[in-house]
């Protein structure tokens, strides 16, 4: 007897959604899709990123792909419309989790993207090795998480667990003023270019290598400095102020405090996390926790907090109901500090290695 296929549902058939339906296909899943132009729908059909066009009312699992403006309102819709788990791709988390209060919903953002735009760009192994964001809220039924945690760690990702306003204030730093910075930096070559036609022909190696990003499509970056004004320009002031002190280092001639600047930015720039591969070696780790919301969300926040990756979660339920166990599976060679780190919080901890 056939084993019938898993059902997801998208909600945008763009590059990201494109590729999460590309991703999904190929572990044997049944995705459905839906896009406001049919032109692209249509694409991501001919591509292979869905299977079917519409909404699949007995979809498991539903990835919101679309606008950041528009993500609460599209997840409402999907919640009052399907049984299913509902996640989205966005890149600012804050709203967007205080917009949503509904235990099917799990705030979700891979830290991915390409230079390539719409379905065309899309790419099965998009995610693999990339980091993905969870921002469960304290309304989030543990069930939901597992499962998204589960389904977008079998694409190859590497899941960590964060506090919404937490995650917008770090991907500020790491992603939106970045992003800004470069178009900033093309921009003014450009200009510059107009005076002196050889700016641009000499941009070359570190120059394409910063500016790399701001060739991605500028068409939600308003929405996402819109959403995460606070934390965008708190980041861009002190951007600022660093750049000032640089500036007064330049201009007096201060060769020290440049040679300590940039020896302290090369290190830390070697030092930054490698893409994370699978273990050689994994383990199980079962987690005594009570029966209530926020358990889970502890449990892979601290992992997050300690660096350890966490490729897959279940939840058992006790038969006396007040208490469950979460079953993480982890590396071998970090499950001892992530169990310390565990008991010594008062969860109860068994290991049992995988052969």
């Amino acid at each position: 007897m056939t084993e019938r296929a898993r059902r997801a549902q998208i909600v945008g058939t763009g590059l990201i959604g494109g590729s999460v339906g590309l991703a999904l296909r190929g572990h044997g899943w049944h995705v459905t899709g839906t896009d406001q132009s049919d032109a692209t729908l249509q694409r991501a059909l001919e591509l292979g990123a869905i299977d079917s066009i519409g909404v699949d009312e007995a979809a498991e699992i539903c990835f919101l792909a679309v606008p950041p403006g528009v993500i609460a309102e599209v997840a409402r819709e999907m919640l009052a419309t399907t049984k299913a788990v509902v996640t989205d791709v966005g890149s600012v988390k804050g709203a967007v989790v205080e917009g949503v209060d509904n235990p099917r919903f799990v705030g979700g953002h891979p830290m991915a993207g390409s230079e390539q735009d719409g379905v065309d760009g899309s790419r099965a192994d998009m995610f693999a090795g990339v980091v993905w964001v969870l921002t469960p809220s304290a309304a989030t039924d543990p069930e939901a998480h597992a499962l998204v945690h589960s389904v977008v760690a079998s694409m190859g990702s590497d899941v960590v667990t964060l506090d919404a306003v937490v995650h917008d204030r770090i991907v500020a730093m790491v992603s939106h003023v970045p992003h800004l910075t470069a178009a900033t930096l093309m921009d003014m070559a450009a200009g510059r270019a107009a005076e002196h036609g050889a700016v641009l022909r000499l941009a070359a190696g570190g120059f394409r290598d910063m500016t790399r990003i701001a060739a991605g499509h500028p068409g939600i970056w308003p929405d996402i400095c819109a959403e995460n004004r606070v934390a965008i320009v708190d980041v861009l002031d002190d951007l600022i102020t660093a750049l000032g002190t640089v500036r007064e280092s330049v201009a007096d001639g201060d060769g020290a405090s440049l040679a300590a600047l940039l020896g302290a930015a090369r290190s830390a720039r070697l030092n930054l996390p490698v893409t994370v591969g699978a273990a050689d070696a994994m383990c199980e780790l079962r987690v005594t926790v009570a029966d209530e919301p926020g358990q889970l969300a502890a449990v892979t926040a601290l992992a997050t907090d300690l660096d350890v990756n966490i490729y897959d979660i279940e939840i058992a339920h006790s038969v006396e109901g007040a208490r469950g166990v979460l079953i993480i599976v982890v590396g071998v060679d970090r499950s001892n500090e992530l169990t310390a780190a565990l008991i010594e919080r008062g969860f109860g901890v068994s290991i049992r290695a995988l052969t």
